[in-house]
């Protein structure tokens, strides 16, 4: 029998062969670290703590300004991107790019997988 953790792993796996993926983590929306594929240089609880942080705060801002609802969030710095996606109504799905990615494909990609996640959790 496959456990939730097992099937998240294969949907953040799945996810990785889109190219430019080189981070990702299903994160619930309290901040806690449900399942990832990310490099050992990385602090997986803090990723995923800041990330649920970060996507918390623009919920609040958008509530805030009576603007609907946030579908996702996109940091960019020179060496990385992030993008912070809710996934259901328990999870949230955080993945790192490399700069030059084309989000394209990969917002596609991760709308997909937001789904699959939402039906796990």
């Amino acid at each position: 029998m496959t456990t939730t953790k097992e099937l998240l792993e294969k949907i953040l796996r799945d996810l990785k062969t889109t190219g430019d993926v080189e981070a990702s983590a299903v994160v619930s929306r309290d901040g806690l670290l449900m399942a990832s594929d990310i490099p050992r240089e990385i602090h997986g609880e803090t990723f995923a703590a800041m990330s649920a942080t970060m996507l918390g705060a623009a919920e609040t801002a958008i509530n805030e300004l009576k603007r609907g609802v946030v579908n996702r969030v996109i940091v960019e710095s020179k060496q990385a991107k992030i993008i912070a996606s809710g996934a259901g109504e328990k999870a949230l799905l955080v993945i790192m790019t490399r700069p030059e990615a084309g989000l394209g494909l990969i917002l596609m990609e991760m709308e997909k997988a937001c789904g699959k996640i939402g039906n796990v959790v």
